[in-house]
């Protein structure tokens, strides 16, 4: 028989605090399968199977109540999700990696007396160049208060951060590219939990993005020869699942039909 364990023990198998656990369960995010007799919480294996992932998405930099919300999506499905975890994880460990090896070589330099090649010093933070589109979109958004707020974040903005914004926004794109070559839905619960995290990603880096607006940037992406046309050359049709996935998103969240900008 299955032995249920104690806050404490699960506490310490998952190295995080009792208050945490606590926290999770008051939030509805992880609640215990049962009680012992003195009321004390009692976890069975699908209870640290579920927390398992809350860690996972946890760390991937979702918030607890995306996480409340996802996990409780009645056709969340365990395996879709750890392939997705695994993707992204894989994507961080290999920036990772590379950033590893540049601070080896600075190390190495530093110690001989000698210098990194200079292309060589930033080989790991890619070519990405955050201005291309920056006078376009100027022209165009400048007078929107979503622009304004990406405007003042991105001033700040190093290469780095933007090495970093771009294996992000990569990592996303190829997981829907992934669903959208494996016949999957762009209304599944996959897809829209990734279009969520699209837009939590615009949140973090750039300016607010409610669902609304969301949806609009799909729409653009297909209206838009430009958008569609480098969307694709990850997959053909990528454009279409990216806007299908984002309104389905949209409209599990209850937002209003808006003009796209």
């Amino acid at each position: 028989m299955e032995m249920a364990l104690t806050v404490s023990q699960v506490a310490r198998l998952a190295k995080i605090s009792i208050r945490a656990l606590h926290h999770y369960d008051e939030l509805g995010l992880l609640c215990p399968s049962d009680r012992s007799e003195a009321g004390y919480r009692l976890y069975s294996q699908a209870d640290l199977q579920k927390l398992q992932q809350v860690l996972f998405f946890k760390e991937l930099g979702f918030p607890l109540e995306d996480i409340r919300r996802i996990l409780g999506d009645p056709t969340f499905d365990l395996r879709t999700a750890l392939r997705m975890q695994r993707q992204l994880l894989t994507e961080r460990a290999a920036r990772l990696d590379a950033l590893v090896h540049a601070v080896d070589a600075a190390l190495d330099a530093l110690e001989k007396g000698t210098h990194v090649d200079k292309e060589a010093m930033f080989e790991a933070f890619g070519d990405f160049d955050p201005s291309k589109y920056e006078e376009e979109a100027k022209q165009r958004w400048g007078n929107t208060e979503a622009y304004k707020e990406s405007a003042r974040r991105t001033a700040r903005y190093k290469k780095e951060d933007w090495k970093r914004i771009k294996e992000e926004g990569d990592v996303l794109f190829q997981a829907l590219a992934d669903l959208l070559a494996a016949g999957t839905s762009a209304a599944s619960a996959a897809a829209m939990d990734l279009a969520e995290a699209h837009r939590q990603y615009l949140g973090r880096w750039f300016y607010a993005c409610p669902p609304a607006m969301h949806r609009g940037l799909g729409e653009m992406y297909v209206a838009d020869t430009r958008f569609t046309e480098n969307i694709d050359k990850a997959r053909p049709g990528l454009s279409l699942f990216l806007r299908d996935a984002f309104a389905a998103n949209a409209e599990r969240q209850g937002a209003a039909d808006v003009p796209c900008g």
